[in-house]
């Protein structure tokens, strides 16, 4: 399949999803620091991909395919901070974490391609 928008790419449409869930996890949460920074970090994936994609660039796409991957790794940290404070239970990490894998998993063969 030939990708000609980003909203194509599959990596993007997963991380969109991932930021749904996250946005709906975390909504209510008091610690607001944790909140924003986990909520940033999601958003930063799938915004990464899109403004990377739309540069036209394939040197430029991998660099921001690079910072999304890197933005990945960080929700995935925030992910055992909030299983650590007992924000997430186990289930709900698992499902998260094995999310951020599968994205991450992504990237880094969109990255080997480019």
């Amino acid at each position: 399949m030939k990708v000609e928008r980003f909203e194509d790419i599959l990596a993007w449409q997963k991380a969109r999803d991932l930021a749904k869930k996250i946005y709906g996890q975390f909504g209510n949460c008091k610690d607001y620091g944790f909140r924003d920074q986990i909520q940033r970090a999601v958003v930063s994936i799938m915004n990464n991909i899109a403004e990377g994609f739309e540069r036209k660039s394939n040197l430029e796409f991998k660099q921001f395919l690079y910072i999304a991957k890197g933005s990945c790794g960080e929700v995935r940290s925030m992910l055992y901070l909030a299983k650590d404070i007992l924000l997430l239970d186990e289930n709900m990490f698992s499902e998260f974490l094995t999310e951020t894998e599968v994205i991450s998993k992504m990237l880094s063969n969109f990255i080997k391609k480019l």
